[in-house]
């Protein structure tokens, strides 16, 4: 049967590389979708994650149901928290913060998931979440309450990622966070991506299609870009095929 991570996982096979734009519930309009999906789909986005670390204004649900609406490409909810799941979507990333050590976001969120999920049709798809320092104080660690790892903690941050492959995630997340003044380094890029046997997600702090190709050069299967295009939508040009 054919399946969102299937997708993901062949996409590696055939060394196709993969791009998402992160949505934001907080940070669009919901009459603004359109006109945004038409610039989505005339770049190289492969991919839909909508979420984020709040959904102060509980916009998920008519968010995620207008992208669905407008556009072709597969869409993932990439939860802050169990309020945020919609069936909406197609699937969902379900992240376990592998870099904190706060419960709450390790197994606490995922559990109080589960009555949801249950009662809808969304794909799960295991994904160890790796928080790393991106030279600013994210949002993900206010609410989380935990620290990135830092990017010279390089054997740390590969560990990390392979306890998640070994603990069963599907995926693994190297996140330098909404707004990071710098990406995940090439070089941790890489040395987690050689060990790595699963699909490698890099985002946080990418504004440039330099950035995009040093990401996929390092071995990122998926990359993901939201700030930039929150700042800027016309970055999605750069990003034409």
């Amino acid at each position: 049967m054919k399946t969102l991570y299937n997708d993901i996982i062949q996409a590696k096979k055939d060394k196709r590389k993969l791009v998402a734009v992160l949505v934001d519930p907080d940070k669009i309009e919901i009459d603004h979708i359109p006109k945004f999906f038409k610039k989505v789909h005339n770049a190289i986005i492969t991919h839909v994650f909508v979420g984020g670390s709040t959904d102060e204004e509980k916009k998920m649900e008519n968010v995620t149901k207008t992208i669905k609406q407008h556009t072709h490409l597969p869409v993932l909810i990439f939860p802050g928290s169990h309020e945020q799941i919609t069936e909406a979507a197609d699937g969902i990333l379900f992240l376990s913060l592998l870099s904190g050590r706060n419960p709450e976001y390790l197994i606490t969120q995922q559990i109080q998931s589960v009555s949801k999920l249950i009662d809808i049709n969304l794909e799960i798809i295991p994904t160890g979440y790796i928080l790393i320092d991106g030279d600013v104080e994210t949002a993900v660690q206010r609410v989380s309450n935990t620290q990135p790892i830092s990017q010279e903690e390089k054997t740390v941050i590969l560990h990390t990622a392979l306890a998640g492959q070994f603990s069963g995630k599907q995926l693994i997340y190297l996140e330098a966070g909404s707004g990071a003044k710098k990406m995940v380094a090439p070089e941790i890029i890489k040395k987690v991506s050689d060990q790595l046997q699963i699909p490698l997600i890099v985002g946080g702090g990418i504004r440039s299609k330099e950035q995009v190709n040093k990401a996929f050069r390092a071995g990122a299967d998926l990359v993901v870009i939201g700030t930039a295009f929150e700042e800027n939508e016309d970055f999605l040009i750069e990003l034409s095929p």
